[in-house]
């Protein structure tokens, strides 16, 4: 046996859960232990995911240690002979007042913006969803992002959302507001979320538990939830070359929202156009079918305008196979009269094979170098970044 492993062996803690002896690290939370046992204790503030840290500041997550009382499970750490109790009276009754707090200034079930959010599931589970305080008055629905809705009156001040955006992002741009019974989430210096910094990563809208932060594709005008997913399809987002994973919600074959997949690149996260940039699939405008130049179409010039949404004004539609043929007489015609005056753009889209196929195209098809990638344009800023910093401002794709 090596020191290393002695040493973890010695620093293990032995200690109860419900009677029962449980072996758990010095760094694991009771909650964690409880949990690989196979015990249910609700928790909202803690997304037990990569990089969140749990805060304890919903008291959801309750239980009594014999000797010192209620505490919040999801930051206490075991000690030896600790003796948990997980499921006593005082720790049910402890976070039965809790959810009946939580659940004061929802709107009801039927009309929440989630119903089957992370909050209601606890509170269904606990048995307690309704509440005998008075509802306070909360802030109005904020719909000025063209991403995101915003329903504070669904939000638990948990704080998933100011987490997720400042630690797990880095945008710091989601803070707390206001004091006491006027503390509110906000943005910016309580700006509406579409007038502030926000990138739209999305991060706070996968967080949240409550509803509070949704994608507004699947909210209607009265923020209830009417688009509910048929189907969900696991993919890679189509975008850059991270290979974030990701999770299509798709309804009536439309996309409606996605979710990030807990993947070796992206640990949940996403970027705007991984979680909102998949509109264009569906979009009217969007071409289906191959266009060909018409004959009666006016000469090409800088100050031609031509409708994207009725582009038959000046083309007309054709088979996959005339259209190529046009193409590929095209590339001909050029490469005979001047080869120099062909050139391909490979993009950040490709697969590595694309781009050694792209690049094979130009030099034994086009018989010449004239290959460049988008990266000296969108990316300038980077490879600038990359070549102050290591020398290089290579990419790994042309």
């Amino acid at each position: 046996m090596t020191a290393m492993s002695e040493k973890i062996r010695r620093d293990d803690v032995q200690f109860t859960i419900d009677g029962e002896a449980v072996t758990a690290s010095p760094y694991e939370t009771i909650w964690q232990a409880a949990v690989r046992m196979g015990k249910s204790i609700p928790h909202l503030c803690h997304k037990d995911s990569t990089g969140y840290r749990p805060d304890g500041n919903c008291r959801s997550c309750m239980i009594e240690i014999e000797g010192s009382g209620l505490e919040v499970s999801c930051r206490w750490k075991p000690q030896p002979g600790m003796k948990v109790l997980t499921d006593s009276p005082k720790a049910r009754k402890a976070r039965e007042m809790v959810m009946e707090l939580l659940v004061t200034d929802q709107p009801p079930r039927n009309e929440a913006r989630d119903p089957d959010s992370q909050l209601w599931y606890w509170a269904e589970k606990i048995g307690v969803t309704h509440s005998r305080y008075p509802r306070r008055e909360l802030p109005q629905t904020d719909r000025s992002h063209p991403g995101i809705a915003v329903n504070l009156d669904a939000c638990i001040h948990c704080k998933l959302c100011i987490v997720g955006c400042s630690e797990i992002q880095g945008h710091d741009v989601i803070g707390m507001h206001g004091r006491g019974i006027h503390a509110k989430i906000g943005f910016d210096f309580d700006d509406p979320m579409g007038e502030s910094t926000c990138v739209a990563c999305g991060e706070c809208v996968q967080a949240c538990p409550t509803g509070a932060l949704m994608p507004a594709a699947v909210l209607n005008e009265q923020q209830a939830l009417t688009n509910l997913p048929d189907t969900r399809v696991d993919s890679v987002c189509p975008y850059c070359g991270v290979g974030c994973q990701i999770t299509y919600n798709v309804k009536d074959n439309k996309i409606l929202s996605v979710d990030g997949q807990d993947g070796p690149a992206n640990q949940n996260r996403l970027c705007v156009k991984g979680r909102f940039g998949f509109d264009y699939v569906s979009h009217p405008q969007r071409l289906t079918k191959p266009l060909i130049r018409r004959e009666d179409t006016p000469p090409k010039d800088a100050g031609l305008e031509i409708d994207p949404a009725n582009p038959l004004t000046h083309f007309r539609e054709a088979s996959w196979e005339e259209a190529l043929k046009v193409a590929a007489d095209g590339f001909k015609r050029i490469r005979e009269e001047e080869s120099k005056a062909l050139a391909a753009f490979g993009s950040a889209k490709c697969s590595n094979e694309e781009a050694y196929l792209t690049q094979k195209l130009v030099r034994t098809g086009f018989q010449n170098n004239n290959i460049d990638h988008c990266t000296r344009l969108c990316h300038a800023s980077s490879v600038a970044a990359l070549l102050e910093g290591i020398g290089s401002g290579a990419v790994t794709r042309l």
